[in-house]
């Protein structure tokens, strides 16, 4: 794929992970995979993450390559068209600025209740794709009408 193309998806991938807080960050613990859900703002071509220390899945992320993927797929853009974003990259724990943690906005109070106690990462991208998804069983129904 030429050089352009990769540009234009991988500002795609970033224009569309903007418009949704929440997405899921995949890699390994003890030799299993997993997802744990995070909250992430992007600044300067990164991809900045808090997320619930309490787990620990912060210290699987730190230091390894990651994917980080977030989408609208839900019932409700099932008409306008869904898409899915992901990005792969080296994860590092970092300590956001003051303008950082305003991005974030405030945290929950309680996970699964206990007090929530925010962790902060970064992932530098090295990869972006994008997919849509258009049409399917809206289209379908509107076919047998």
């Amino acid at each position: 794929m030429p050089s352009d193309d990769l540009e234009q998806d991988e500002r795609l991938a970033f224009e569309l992970l903007g418009r949704t807080d929440y997405g899921r960050v995949a890699t390994s613990m003890r030799a299993l995979p997993f997802l744990a859900a995070a909250r992430h703002v992007v600044v300067d071509g990164r991809i900045l993450l808090r997320m619930h220390k309490g787990y620990g899945y912060h210290q699987a992320c730190v230091g390894s390559v990651v994917a980080y993927g977030a989408d609208n797929l839900s019932a409700e853009t099932a008409r306008t068209g869904q898409w899915t974003v992901q990005f792969v990259g080296l994860c590092e724990a970092i300590e956001p600025t003051n303008d950082e943690l305003e991005l974030f906005g405030p945290g929950p109070h309680y996970v699964d209740g206990e007090l929530y106690d925010p962790v902060y990462m970064r992932i530098e991208p090295q990869l972006a794709t994008v997919h849509t998804l258009h049409g399917g069983r809206q289209r379908q129904l509107q076919r047998m009408r």
